[in-house]
């Protein structure tokens, strides 16, 4: 299927490894020139240069913070004008609410909330005048159904989530979407990181872990970030457009409720 986008620019935040890369790559396979950000300069401009070569798109990298106000101005000069946005950041440490104080909270809603937020209002405007716009926000599938021990980032993702639902409604006359990607266990850096912690906490290999964790997903395994940066590419696609304010699971059906 042709999503329609060859030619189109996006910009992909935390992108040089896991689902922010699986989705740059799978716009570039659609002919997306890219400007990608992390923080890591050297894993960053590797990933660049792979995607370009696999995909004969541009390909930039803008190694920052984008959870910081210079970070974000720095991708902003790379591509002011975006067709689309994905917003992705690293979710704050899990831990007993007991124990967070106003600065661990502050640090969450700035990553995870505040961050897509200005993203948004840097680039949404003209979107709507080029009247096309895709945006899709990175969450958690904790925003359905909330893990006691990551309750920054339960807070944090969910008030984003709330933003959006108004926000979406008013820019989709204009061909502008704005929808969340709520992953569940994929297999990434940080899921093998929450594998590792949980096996040395219980004194449990890694494998032992990983096994219980898939087996107990309805699909029997965790994810492939490819399936995701493919669900992502589709929602920014041109045939989309009808498609905004949504909160869409990728979690192999383990969220039990039926809306």
């Amino acid at each position: 299927m042709d999503l329609g986008l060859n030619g189109r620019t996006a910009i992909v935040c935390a992108a040089s490894k896991g689902l922010g890369r699986a989705c740059a790559e799978a716009l570039a396979a659609e002919g997306v020139d890219l400007v990608i950000n992390a923080r890591t300069a050297e894993t960053l401009e590797k990933t660049a240069e792979e995607i370009a070569a696999a995909h004969g798109v541009k390909v930039t990298p803008v190694a920052c913070d984008v959870t910081a106000a210079e970070g974000r101005e720095q991708v902003l000069a790379a591509c002011p004008a975006p067709d689309i946005l994905i917003n992705n950041a690293g979710g704050p440490p899990p831990g007993d609410f007991r124990d967070w104080d106003r600065e661990d909270w502050v640090k969450a809603v700035d990553a995870n909330m505040l961050t897509p937020i200005l993203l948004i209002k840097a680039v949404v405007d003209g979107m709507m005048e080029r009247r096309f716009g895709r945006i899709v926000n990175i969450t958690s599938a904790a925003v359905k159904a909330p893990i006691p021990i990551l309750g920054l980032s339960n807070g944090a993702r969910a008030g984003l989530t709330g933003f959006i639902a108004g926000l979406s409604r008013e820019t989709v006359r204009c061909n502008v979407t704005i929808n969340g990607l709520l992953p569940g266990p994929f297999d990434t850096d940080r899921l093998k990181g929450t594998l590792k912690a949980r096996a040395e906490k219980e004194g449990r290999s890694v494998e032992d872990v990983r096994a219980e964790v898939s087996a107990t997903n309805p699909a029997g395994r965790v994810g492939d970030p490819a399936e995701f940066g493919q669900a992502c590419a589709w929602l920014c696609g041109a045939q989309s457009g009808f498609i905004t304010g949504q909160n869409i699971l990728l979690d192999g059906g383990a969220f039990p409720g039926t809306l």
